[in-house]
């Protein structure tokens, strides 16, 4: 069984491309299905950073394009320059999705936030009924390295997320934030992060709304904050200083009349939007209206890579634990192997036995007793022959090693085929 991964991030492919193949939890049961007609089991972590489909299947899946293909055949066509999307397998695939979950892949080294996705892409693929013996071990496993990567290192030390380095963003750009209001546009966890790191920031006002208003109620509540009826949201963005926006909307839920509806009778009041939603929440023709300075998610970037240098010495510790746990399951991956391999190296031999001791037997002909002894003694021949090849491929943590080349010089997969 091997394991798979094709995907686009923040490092392959600008947010334009992410967000026409950024799927929301509504979206991912489709994906999925479509994904196990193909696979026998398949995953999907879908970030505001990355879209990943990793699968499980008895050969490596070769290259990008039939996934790319179904993903375009749910999403529709886009214009992408270069390849944006890239394919790992085996021992890569595993090395891949650790360092996503440890946040050594994050465009906020460290952050911890994709933990959390990343269990909430097996749990996605449990429900969907497409999980595997082998998806499964292969995300335990990355569960596993984030929490050792962030308990023995000190890599999330000082680090940012992606919420907080919205705020960071908004008191580089206005300066004290004491005095201005804040608006929140979404209740998940994105925007729970944000909002809470607003309230510690010294705005002197913050408004939350969300199309789920109980939860914006809450949210609200917690901070001292009032909700604002998403129907509101227009007169919301009139009043708000910073608007930073992180639904799960499909299309900009903030567009540019609204901007300008919210810019006309400020004076020299400015209006910073940041944008932290993939797709996109905010129409980029907002950009252009004066006064108004409007950030995206790639834009974070900038304000990230200033933090990266704090943890720069602790990623050679948490590459170490990544290889260990790497080394850990490919070795598990390749004990799966073991046992068929046995199975049908016995199964050949007894095949040959049988087949051999019938061409002999029926030109002689002998006593049942005798049958018996030359049966018993051909038995046992072949048992010690595979003696040695068995004990080899039996042996823990060393047998893997030999499955490849047993199955070669046996011919078991010759034989598996028909050949």
């Amino acid at each position: 069984m091997h394991v798979s991964m094709v995907g686009i991030s923040h490092k392959t492919a600008p947010v334009a491309v992410r967000e026409h193949f950024a799927f929301s939890v509504r979206e991912l049961p489709e994906l999925l299905a479509r994904l196990g007609e193909r696979y026998p089991g398949a995953a999907v972590l879908s970030t505001c950073n990355r879209t990943e489909i990793y699968v499980a299947s008895q050969r490596g899946i070769g290259d990008a394009r039939p996934i790319v293909a179904l993903l375009s055949d749910l999403k529709g066509e886009v214009a992408m320059e270069g390849a944006p999307f890239f394919s790992l397998t085996g021992k890569d695939a595993a090395r891949h999705l650790f360092k996503v979950a440890a946040g050594v892949e994050s465009m906020v080294i460290g952050e911890s936030e994709v933990l959390g996705q990343v269990r909430g892409a097996f749990t996605a693929a449990t429900a969907a009924g497409t999980h595997t013996p082998a998806l499964s071990r292969l995300f335990h496993s990355a569960i596993r390295v984030g929490r050792r990567v962030r308990t023995k290192t000190q890599i999330g030390r000082g680090t940012m997320s992606v919420s907080s380095t919205a705020v960071s963003l908004a008191r580089s750009s206005l300066g004290d934030l004491s005095g201005m209001t804040a608006l929140v546009v979404g209740s998940g966890e994105a925007g729970m992060l944000t909002a809470r790191a607003l309230s510690g920031s010294g705005v002197s006002r913050m408004l939350v709304t969300s199309r789920h208003p109980e939860r914006a109620a809450v949210l609200a509540g917690d901070l001292g904050g009032a909700p604002v009826p998403f129907e509101h949201l227009a007169g919301a963005v009139a009043q708000a200083d910073v608007v930073v926006s992180s639904t799960s909307a499909p299309y900009p839920v903030i567009d540019r009349e609204m901007v300008a509806a919210a810019m006309r009778g400020r004076a020299a009041r400015q209006l910073l939007l940041i944008d932290i939603a993939v797709p996109r929440d905010v129409e980029t023709a907002a950009r252009e209206i004066p006064g108004v300075h409007l950030y995206d998610i790639d834009d974070l970037q900038a304000v990230a890579r200033q933090n990266l240098n704090l943890r720069k010495q602790e990623l050679a510790q948490a590459e170490q634990i990544i290889d260990d746990e790497v080394t850990k399951f490919a070795g598990w991956l390749r004990s799966l192997e073991v046992v068929p391999t046995v199975a049908a190296l016995r199964s050949r031999a007894e095949n040959l036995r049988l087949a051999e001791l019938e061409r002999t037997l029926s030109k002689t002909s002998m006593s049942a007793a005798d049958r018996k002894r030359i049966e018993a003694m051909t038995a046992a021949i072949v048992k010690k022959l595979l003696h040695a090849p068995i004990a080899r491929l039996k042996t823990p943590g060393d047998g893997e090693r030999y499955v490849e080349p047993a199955r070669a010089l046996f011919g078991l997969d010759d034989e598996a085929q028909g050949n």
